[in-house]
């Protein structure tokens, strides 16, 4: 006998009737949190929209030698890998999102057989067959998105998945200073050892003199003593300066993925300093950096979230069950027209116990919010002081090199007056110590100068949203 099952006519126009009702919409639309940016800055507000943080990483880094060092740690570096799997976890997590509107469909095949005992008292122990089917189909099950609760839910990944951008964005820009600091760091202290060995060698000629000066009994051997003293400290510079390169090459090879060894670099003197920086206006690093970027979408992603709390409040419709498809008790007629098949069972549910626990989601949804939207107004601020104290500091430091060229000059001349004098008699041998000593100090902080200046450019470039290009 051939089991047919039809859709009823009630059934079907339901479906038509929820297939074409929109969804009835109690979310709210995301709308961007308002940035006070007056005075973002302090005191270095202008409106010229130039920055130089749209200015590409390998215009702004014009050392190819550091720039071929930025390329292999963007491709090999671990942590822009971590990134990259983490853009592929967000992906699918928002296509799942996405999938969610639509319906679950399944090849679905079935046997139902059943037997109960029959004859007096169930002496007959499973003797009689009551029903037997086979069945061959589709099946599907289906939630309607009445209050818009799957939409926010997709909204909140999709703003999950620009994250994880911004994330890669900001392993970068720092991958990007990173380089450009230790970079700069190594080739400071390179000229550090250049400046301190042929400072040691002049210390090798002034212990000479001192030796000779003694012995025409010109000096006595306390000068010559103190003499060497100051070459044995200015040698003791060597190993730590050494081993400051050492420990710097071997921390670019780790942001490289490399194994430790040396590494090709160009000279500090050949690294030019820029005078002044066009920093544009606030808002264009609101939207260049990409950890205020995070910030924001964080709290997007806490907007939707708070919009499928409350969507949870109200009933759901789903098609729990549904299939079509073939179905017959014999397998000799089974592919027949006649035996053409089709269930539905759907639902409408209204939760009522859950609701204490559905409100305490809704408020919790709502709290974090909350504290999304204090984050992202507290990254603009901590934003706005990275470049107002990097500009100040850049500023300041720029006022130090004349002063620092006039303070070597001073101590170059007096070097070369007390070295003379000393010769004639006229002076004491501890002021030509005193004048190299203080020659070499400045002439090393000279160094250390021109390292603080690279290194403010490097992080104003990072702080103003630059090395994403």
């Amino acid at each position: 006998m051939t089991n047919k099952k039809i859709i009823s006519p009630l059934v079907g126009l339901a479906i038509v009737v929820v297939l074409s009702l929109p969804s009835c919409k109690i979310s709210k639309d995301f709308v961007a949190p308002k940035v006070d940016t007056t005075d973002l800055y302090r005191n270095s507000t202008g409106s010229d929209t130039t920055t130089v943080a749209n200015i590409p990483w390998k215009q702004y880094f014009a050392d190819p030698l550091l720039q071929d060092l930025i390329t292999e740690g963007l491709a090999k570096n671990t942590n822009m890998q971590v990134a990259q799997l983490r853009i592929q976890q967000a992906e699918a997590a928002f296509n799942m999102a996405k999938a969610a509107n639509l319906p679950t469909l399944s090849v679905a095949a079935q046997v139902n057989h059943t037997q109960i005992s029959s004859g007096k008292n169930g002496t007959e122990v499973l003797g009689y067959s009551v029903d037997h089917v086979n069945s061959l189909g589709f099946a599907a099950s289906w939630e309607v998105d009445l209050w818009g609760k799957l939409n926010s839910q997709k909204r909140a990944k999709y703003a999950s998945l620009l994250n994880s951008y911004e994330y890669s964005n900001l392993i970068k820009t720092s991958l990007v200073a990173s380089i450009a600091k230790a970079y700069y760091s190594l080739i400071s202290f390179d000229e550090q050892l250049r400046i301190t060995n042929e400072t040691i060698g002049s210390l090798k000629l002034s212990v000479e003199t001192m030796t000779a000066l003694k012995e025409a009994g010109t000096v006595n051997g306390a000068a010559v003593e103190q003499s060497k003293a100051l070459l044995y400290s200015s040698q003791l510079v060597i190993p730590v300066l050494e081993r400051q390169i050492y420990e710097t090459e071997n921390a670019i090879c780790i942001l490289l993925n490399r194994k430790s060894g040396t590494v090709k670099r160009d000279s500090i003197s050949h690294q030019a300093i820029p005078t002044e920086f066009k920093v544009g206006v606030p808002m264009q690093m609101v939207a260049n950096r990409p950890d205020v970027r995070q910030a924001e979408l964080s709290f997007r992603s806490a907007f939707e979230l708070t919009n499928v709390a409350q969507a949870s409040m109200y009933p759901s419709l789903s098609i729990s069950s549904a299939s079509i498809g073939l179905a017959s008790d014999g397998i000799s007629n089974f592919f027949k027209p006649g035996n053409i098949a089709a269930t539905i069972a759907g639902g409408l549910s209204q939760p009522l116990f859950y609701k204490r626990q559905l409100k305490s989601n809704l408020a919790i949804a709502k709290a974090q919010q909350a504290e999304a939207l204090l984050n992202f107004q507290n990254a603009v601020l901590l934003a706005g002081q990275e470049v107002s104290n990097i500009l100040n500091g850049f500023n300041l430091s720029l006022s130090k090199n004349n002063l620092r060229d006039m303070q070597i000059n001073s101590y170059s001349t007096a070097v070369d007056y007390t070295q003379q004098l000393l010769s004639a008699g006229e002076a004491n041998y501890t002021e030509v110590l005193s004048a190299q000593r203080s020659l070499l100090s400045a002439q090393l902080s000279r160094v250390d100068d021109k390292l603080e200046q690279l290194t403010y450019s490097v992080s104003l470039y990072k702080a103003l949203g630059g090395g994403v290009k």
